[in-house]
């Protein structure tokens, strides 16, 4: 895609509003790839949980912006942009994207070791940090359920995906309760 839009004079656009700020054990998801948007949007994770949304620019194309052209719902709130600088400084300075890294290779490895345990129930797991996937052969609605049961919060996409998006500060304990739950609701389906 930067190969296309700078062959075609185009503005690369990402959006890291879900994979920004540490969730893929970097502070921006891109930088796993070798490629610089020239503008990319963040919200959410930004002030922690505060409402915020923002619009990051090359200085190049920023310039197209003055006062008056572009406006956000949650933008400019000083007290939530003083909890953005403070998560910005704590992801940044705390060990955060180094744990994200770690644990999400434990986590990984983990629901790797489900995959072979149960092979007609996981299909795959894909992920990077803490964004995690777990393919199915089955439809994830009951796990989902038997979670919630068991006291785990379980999400499913596209009706076969298990998704892990826990907290960047989850520990390797957690992440064992989380599996001992799981294992036992893989063996019930």
């Amino acid at each position: 895609m930067r190969e296309l839009c700078d062959k075609h004079n185009l503005l690369l656009i990402l959006d890291e509003v879900q994979v920004g700020m540490g969730r893929t054990g970097k502070l921006f998801a891109y930088e796993h790839f070798g490629v610089t948007p020239d503008i990319m949007t963040l919200a959410k994770a930004l002030a922690s949980g505060a409402p915020i949304g923002t619009m990051l620019a090359r200085e190049d194309v920023a310039v197209a912006f003055v006062p008056g052209t572009h406006g956000s719902t949650f933008g400019g709130n000083p007290l939530v942009c003083a909890a953005a600088l403070e998560t910005v400084r704590t992801i940044l300075e705390d060990g955060i994207l180094n744990r994200c890294e770690e644990i999400g290779e434990y986590l990984i490895g983990e629901l790797e070791s489900l995959q072979k345990k149960f092979p007609a129930v996981v299909k795959n797991v894909r992920g990077i940090g803490l964004m995690i996937g777990m393919g199915l052969h089955i439809p994830g609605g009951e796990i989902v359920k038997k979670g919630h049961e068991k006291g785990l919060l379980l999400n499913v996409t596209h009706d076969t995906v298990l998704r892990f998006v826990p907290p960047l500060i989850v520990s390797k304990a957690e992440v064992d309760e989380m599996i001992k739950i799981l294992s036992a609701i893989l063996a019930e389906v």
